[in-house]
Parts: structure tokens; C-alpha cells; sequence
């Protein structure tokens, strides 16, 4: 199996669980990196809230030694708080820094982070190059084909990024306006592997480990990166190890090991969030889990009132047949 090295960091593999709002928390990863993910990326936390104390933020900063090796991934546009807040938490237990330069939301973006950067690449280049200069821990960035088709410059950013001294690149093939709809450009990933020479980690439509196979084949990358592709599917990481080691497609997990990891997940959520917290945040992890599955659409219709573990583990027992 491949490997892939990050500034000082060496991942057992080259498959890495993208950094999702609102999926990618502690118990998410820790079953991913578990399945075979060779790096897991934190939820997305905001500087200025680490700088203002954010009560919400601590539990998005926890990391576990299991999960090992992580990236925790920052967002905002002032380039002194972001390196200020990174050297204040440098210490904890994760790997790396990621800075988001490619969240889409409004929320985000009309306060010129996320994704609004790849408009400002000069504030980009700003911030890159003070919180290399402020930490000792390999940074990343995670970017997008550009903000729009009319302003596709991901190895204008790229390059900015490698000047600064990051380690690492990952691209998603789409542009903010875009959103996750249509179809992910690999081209614009192959164009920033052509560009620079730090490595380049592709994001875009990889949902199976064909798809994994194919971007690689297509772009010459140096590591895979799944997001959605992982929603209801951690095995997608053992899938692709596999895939890639071997050759041949691995089997599907059937019921009872899905089943099982599924009350795992559950377990894990009310063991760091509390039953009222875990269980309401289990809702959408469980209608992902059972697409597609016989009688799933009238499982997420009741999972949406579920309150209790009790509750959850008998609608799980049920939809899985035992």
C-alpha cells in the first residue's frame, strides 16, 4: 500500500477522510481510521471562536490517540488571529493544520472565508505564509477548482501555497458555485500535480474504490480524499486499501458486521455527547447508513423522533433483521 508523507508526518496509507461539518466528529473518525483511513480530518473550527472562547468549540478541538494521525482543519480571513490561535493550540494531540479555503456555505463565505480566499489571493498567500511561519506542525490547505468558471485558479492558489511553505495541497474538483452538484473536474487536479511539487491530495466523486483507482489513474495525485463517498459507508476505506493492495473489489459488509458498527457509532456518540445530544446527532448518520435499503424510508421517518438509545438499538434490530 502506498504511502504518503506529509511535511513530517507518514501515513500508512494515501486514503484520507475529508473534513465534513457536522459528520466529521470524534466518533465518525475514530470508526474511519479504525476501517483503514490512512488520515482523518476534524471538523472545520473557526479561529475567531477559539479566539472569543467559544464553549461550543472545545468539543470540536477534542482529539483521541486512536484517531491518530488527524488534521485539524481552521477557518478565517485575519491571517494574525488564525496563526495565533494555531501556535495557542499546537500542542494538542492532532498532526497537522488544514486551513479551509474551500467551504461553500454563505455563512462562511460572505465573511470572506472558506471558499471566498480563492478570491483574495493575496489574503490567501497573507495567511498561508504567517501560520507556517507561527507553527512548527506541517500545514495543508484544502481548495477548490476555483470560485466559479469564470474564476477557475486552483494552481494560482496552489503555487501561493507551496511558496509559503505548506506541505500539502488536496483539490476538490468543483467550483463554489457548484457546490457538490454535477460532476468533479479531475482535469484542474491533474493541472495543480502538474503545477507544484509539494504533495497534491485529490477530492471529487469517489464513491467506491474504482472511483478511488480512476482519480488516481486520471490525475496522477498523490492521495484520495473522501467525503460524501463516506457518509453511511466507513467500509469505503477498507474497500479502497484493498482494492489498491490487491486488485480484486473487496465483499460488502453484510447486516450483522453494518448492524453492529452502527450501535458502535451510537455507543460512541452518547459516550461524548450524552444520550439527548448523541442520539438527535445519530439521526442523519442512521438514514445514511440504510439508503436504499427495504423499508428505509419509513425507518428515517421514525429515527426522526427517536429521543432514546433504546429506542435507536430497537429500530437498528428491526431494519437489520435480527
Amino acid at each position: 500500500m502506498k504511502q504518503l508523507t506529509i511535511g513530517n508526518v507518514v501515513l500508512e496509507n494515501n486514503i484520507i477522510l475529508a473534513p465534513m461539518a457536522g459528520v466529521t466528529d470524534l466518533p465518525f473518525r475514530l470508526l474511519c481510521r479504525e476501517l483503514g483511513a490512512g488520515m482523518v480530518c476534524m471538523e472545520m473550527v473557526s479561529a475567531k471562536a477559539i479566539y472569543y472562547g467559544n464553549k461550543n468549540t472545545e468539543g470540536l478541538l477534542e482529539v483521541h490517540s486512536k484517531e491518530a494521525p488527524s488534521s485539524l482543519q481552521l477557518f478565517g480571513s485575519d491571517p494574525v488571529i488564525i496563526s495565533e490561535m494555531a501556535k495557542k493550540i499546537e500542542e494538542r494531540p492532532f498532526a497537522m493544520f488544514d486551513v479551509n479555503m474551500g467551504c461553500p456555505v454563505p455563512k462562511v463565505v460572505n465573511n470572506g472565508e472558506g471558499s471566498a480566499l480563492m478570491k483574495t489571493p493575496d489574503l490567501a498567500r497573507e495567511i498561508l505564509r504567517n501560520l507556517v511561519k507561527a507553527v512548527k506542525k506541517p500545514v495543508t490547505v484544502k481548495i477548490r477548482k476555483g470560485f466559479d468558471e469564470e474564476h477557475v485558479n486552483a494552481v494560482e492558489i496552489a503555487k501561493i501555497a507551496e511558496d509559503c511553505g505548506v506541505a500539502a495541497v488536496a483539490v476538490h474538483g468543483r467550483t463554489r458555485e457548484q457546490y457538490y452538484s454535477g460532476k468533479a473536474d479531475w482535469d484542474i487536479i491533474a493541472a495543480v500535480k502538474d503545477a507544484v511539487s509539494i504533495p497534491v491530495i485529490g477530492n471529487g466523486d469517489v464513491d467506491s474504490p474504482e472511483q478511488a483507482q480512476a482519480l488516481l489513474r486520471h490525475t496522477g495525485c498523490d492521495g484520495i480524499m473522501i467525503g460524501r463517498g463516506a457518509q453511511g459507508n466507513p467500509w469505503i476505506f477498507r474497500e479502497v486499501a484493498q482494492f489498491l493492495e490487491t486488485g480484486k473489489i473487496p465483499a460488502r459488509p453484510d447486516n450483522h458486521e453494518k448492524k453492529e458498527l452502527i450501535l458502535r457509532h451510537a455507543a460512541l456518540q452518547l459516550a461524548y455527547k450524552g444520550e439527548y445530544t448523541g442520539v438527535r446527532e445519530m439521526r442523519k448518520h442512521l438514514s445514511w447508513y440504510t439508503v436504499g435499503m427495504p423499508g428505509s424510508a419509513r425507518f428515517r421517518q421514525a429515527i426522526n423522533t427517536m429521543e432514546s438509545m433504546k429506542e435507536l438499538t430497537e429500530a437498528v434490530e428491526i431494519i437489520y433483521g435480527y
